[in-house]
């Protein structure tokens, strides 16, 4: 790391102790960024690190609810906006037991490129709660999210922060948040939260955009080596959304996905997955991988372990941070891999993303190759703002234009920095330029 850089990086780890995962953001981006500030050294001069690096406001709110039974809980909901030189901040909500605020603000410090590389006007943000919507009723759920819209509605909007959903927050969620929005307000909105429902202001794609967008990267990648995912063996972490449309976009261009996991272990299928059937278990009954071996011929449920075991030429890691360690990227190289696309925030150890580009695999990190989910929001905002409403045609017609334009724009970006083939410096570099350039222009705020 440029010496400049890793003191502004030692102070802002030293101002947020206990945030391992943010540590680990900043300090993946500060590696990357030592030529840009050869070449700008505007940016040092304007303190653009160290302000990137300080939210512009962090909200800790307590969430208290009561359950079926008339018992009291009380939960932590979190709003960090991040930055907003580019537009509202945007970002989604994740409700899991394992939220704090260094996740959350992670989460929105990666937000802050990824939106930037999409080329839309959104700022980054992210917020969330440690409530574990897992095993609870829809009533449960309903009074969570109407008491933690009882105090986030005051700091979102249309043109000031505009949420989506992430782990633990899917269509239900956002229905219930928005309907309490609404009574709270007396405003029909329809921009402030992404993700809603069909018939109500949500947009065709959103919830196939984060899987299918991860795929859509990759697919650029590989053309650059001669290939396609035709003909490719895919393994897949996770079985929630992202997972389950990045398995079913995989296999339309020609992949057999074998693998994928959840919390409890994972299941291998050699046939193929059944989108279908896994949809079914997991959209509809909500239930487990188990489910989906006790009823697909052929397939068999490995419980614990890691689905990294199982060997592919491409690996698209879409559970959640830090699931793909040094050990299981150097099996996956030695077993074969061409490819890996990131459809989750940070998946990948720095030990792992190290071994990957040590192997020259293909590798693309999440704030590229996830960032399909908020362009696709950014969409809806956009049909919201006009009062319209897009065909799935249309909308994944945008959607896959701005997927290749990241990629190019990743590997453009590398290669005029002199490392090409390196999607992690070029989506570094590529998200911060832009953003500081803002920043810049608008003064010291």
């Amino acid at each position: 790391m440029d010496s400049r850089l890793e003191a502004v990086r030692d102070t802002v780890l030293a101002r947020n102790p206990g945030e391992l995962e943010f540590h680990q953001a900043v300090t993946e981006v500060f590696e990357s960024l030592g030529p840009v500030h050869d070449r700008h050294p505007e940016f040092l001069e304007g303190a653009v690190l160290e302000r990137l690096c300080e939210p512009e406001r962090q909200i800790i709110f307590r969430v208290p609810w009561t359950d079926d039974s008339g018992r009291v809980h009380v939960n932590r909901g979190f709003r960090v906006e991040f930055n907003s030189a580019l537009g509202p901040y945007k970002g989604g909500l994740r409700f899991h037991p394992s939220v704090y605020l260094g996740i959350v603000k992670f989460l929105g410090f990666e937000q802050i490129f990824k939106n930037a590389l999409t080329g839309m006007p959104i700022g980054g943000g992210k917020g969330g709660s440690d409530f574990d919507p897992r095993g609870r009723s829809d009533a449960e759920i309903m009074r969570f999210c109407q008491s933690f819209m009882t105090e986030l509605y005051r700091h979102i909007g249309e043109y000031t922060d505009v949420p989506a959903g992430d782990i633990g927050v899917g269509g239900r969620e956002i229905g219930y948040l928005f309907g309490q929005y609404k009574r709270i307000t007396n405003r029909y909105e329809s921009g402030v939260l992404t993700g809603k429902g069909m018939s109500w202001g949500g947009s065709l794609v959103r919830p196939e955009a984060t899987g299918f967008g991860t795929v859509i990267f990759a697919q650029e990648m590989l053309k650059t080596r001669g290939q396609s995912f035709d003909g490719q063996r895919v393994v897949v972490s996770g079985s929630g959304n992202v997972a389950i449309y990045a398995i079913a976009k995989a296999q339309s261009l020609g992949a057999t996905v074998v693998a994928c996991s959840d919390s409890a272990g994972y299941v291998v299928d050699e046939a193929g997955i059944d989108v279908a059937l896994l949809r079914q278990i997991k959209e509809v009954e909500r239930g487990r991988l188990t489910d989906y071996a006790e009823r697909r011929p052929g397939a068999r449920y490995v419980a614990g372990g890691s689905v990294w075991d199982v060997n592919g030429t491409v690996a698209l890691p879409c559970a959640t941070q830090n699931e793909l360690d040094g050990e299981a990227a150097a099996k996956l190289v030695s077993n074969g891999l061409l490819a890996v696309a990131e459809g989750a925030n940070m998946p990948s150890t720095r030990a792992a993303v190290g071994v990957f580009q040590d192997a020259g695999i293909l590798f693309a990190p999440g704030k590229a190759a996830n960032a399909g989910g908020v362009a696709t929001s950014a969409l809806e905002m956009q049909q919201n703002a006009s009062r319209d409403s897009w065909t799935f045609e249309h909308t994944e017609a945008r959607l896959t234009e701005i997927m290749v334009g990241i990629h190019d724009r990743c590997a453009e970006t590398a290669e005029e920095y002199g490392a090409p083939g390196n999607y992690v410096l070029g989506a570094n570099i590529g998200g911060f330029v832009k953003v500081a350039d803002a920043m810049l222009a608008q003064g010291l705020i």
